[in-house]
């Protein structure tokens, strides 16, 4: 169980995939990960519930919407000052330039789909493969905090590597229909047990091959 691809199996069998936003629309979609940055999962899910309460998350409401009033129901997810007035004017670059309709970008290829996003305000890297690979399947390697720290430890990149270098050291070892299913489940194992503060080594499924320095003795 040495190779990276035969941990990941690992992982995958211990982390069964968790949707919570299975039924949300493609826009709904992109809306939560913009509240998903740089916070928890329970607060995106709240932040973006308290939206859902006030206002029919679609981009000709949201567009048109009260920057004040998108801030109040975010703040639990953190950063409202940034998220509310960066989700208002999503929705209207959403709505001026593709009629209000994601979908569009699914027929585009893969490389092309994620310029497009990325010329988006308050789209980075991860929010477009997030967006591109959880909701079009459009298989990019999303990579989070979880992630990148689990490829550090595995010695899969440099211990400065930065987003597009994970990224790419994770889609150059697993096929497209799987990548989706990887992301998530790393993120779980990177949440649950190898976390950035007392990792929980003696958890790990894959302690014995493990690279990092730091683990701690079973």
């Amino acid at each position: 169980m040495g190779s990276i691809s035969e941990r990941i199996d690992r992982i995958l069998e211990i982390f069964p995939e968790r949707r919570w936003y299975r039924a949300l629309t493609p826009f709904e979609r992109l809306v939560s990960t913009i509240l998903s940055q740089n916070t928890s999962r329970e607060a995106t899910i709240k932040g973006f519930e308290n939206l859902r309460k006030r206002f029919k998350v679609i981009p000709e409401v949201l567009a048109e919407a009260k920057v004040e009033e998108i801030k109040e129901c975010i703040k639990p997810s953190g950063l409202y000052n940034i998220k509310a007035p960066r989700i208002r004017e999503v929705a209207r670059i959403i709505l001026e330039e593709y009629g209000g309709d994601l979908n569009s970008l699914s027929r585009l290829d893969l490389d092309t789909a994620r310029e497009r996003l990325l010329k988006i305000p308050g789209v980075g890297f991860k929010t477009a493969d997030v967006f591109l690979s959880v909701v079009l399947g459009r298989g990019s390697f999303p990579v989070d905090t979880h992630i990148g720290r689990v490829a550090k430890r595995w010695k899969m990149v440099r211990s400065n590597a930065g987003y597009e270098e994970t990224r790419l050291a994770f889609e150059a070892i697993l096929p497209r229909g799987k990548r989706r299913r990887v992301h998530l489940a790393l993120i779980e194992f990177g949440r649950e047990i190898c976390r950035a503060r007392g990792p929980r080594c003696e958890m790990c499924p894959v302690f014995g091959v493990c690279e990092w320095e730091g683990k701690r003795g079973i």
